[in-house]
């Protein structure tokens, strides 16, 4: 009966320190496993719609068993959509502005910038209205599309066509940066004020003309975590990806100048 008491001591000791050289409950992973795992939501400018994917695909591969789900749009309307409730872990936007907004109403935290734009003038291939100058989109007979305001090249575009003297008569309003290039590069209008970097990722598809009113109006981007991220760990390693080298790096390709 001794022999059979001291068995168990022995056996239930065993397991106990089996127990102890786990940090992980049964059916669970590690801190250091999880962290940055499962799906992080990015809700970003329509203009960083290509960069971003390819970082996303990056950032994934870099993080087994994350991935990156987002949603691309005007930052006026994507600021709107995160006021009203929906759901997401970080925040991009393209001016300083509407992250402002997002910051003011406890959406966000600690924004940091990472990037730079500027407007250009999109064109069909071979600038067949002959435009040279910001003024030339208010002749007779071209046709022109712009982003709406609030919207930041909407903004962007009012800033610089004020400092300019010129006044446009677009036929067309979008509600963000990329339904301006599809009116340009479908044939819809002749010309669009758009950023330098959506008609770099045509590639060639259609063409630009620069004016110098645009370096007075520069946008910064800047990038936050949403404070009721779900995957809070993920979203703030998706901004520090962003803001690191591979990111630079993969921006700066796109375009886009680094901020300062």
């Amino acid at each position: 009966m001794r022999a059979a008491r001291v068995l168990t001591a022995a056996v239930l000791a065993a397991s106990l320190a089996a127990c102890s050289t786990s940090n992980t409950p049964e059916g669970a992973t590690s801190s250091s496993a999880a962290a940055g795992s499962g799906t992080v939501v990015v809700y970003a400018a329509a203009s960083l719609q290509a960069t971003f994917e390819k970082l996303g695909t990056s950032f994934s591969a870099a993080n087994p068993g994350t991935t990156v789900k987002f949603s691309f749009g005007g930052s006026s309307g994507l600021l709107t959509q995160l006021q009203q409730g929906a759901p997401a872990d970080v925040f991009a936007t393209a001016d300083t502005p509407t992250m402002d907004k997002a910051e003011a109403a406890s959406l966000v935290t600690d924004p940091q910038p990472f990037a730079t734009n500027v407007l250009t003038i999109a064109t069909a291939p071979g600038n067949p209205k002959g435009i040279g100058t910001l003024a030339d989109l208010a002749k007779p007979g071209v046709s022109v599309v712009v982003c709406a305001q609030p919207v930041p090249c909407g903004t962007a575009t009012a800033k610089v066509t004020k400092a300019a003297g010129v006044t446009l008569t677009p036929v067309s309003e979008e509600d963000s940066v990329s339904s301006v290039l599809a009116k340009v590069r479908h044939g819809q209008a002749d010309a669009g004020l758009v950023y330098r970097t959506d008609v770099k990722g045509t590639k060639g598809a259609v063409a630009s003309v620069d004016f110098p009113e645009a370096d007075g109006a520069v946008n910064v981007y800047p990038i936050a975590p949403l404070t009721g991220a779900k995957n809070a760990d993920g979203a703030k390693r998706f901004v520090d990806f962003v803001r690191g080298t591979e990111g630079r790096a993969a921006l700066a390709d796109a375009g886009f100048g680094a901020p300062n």
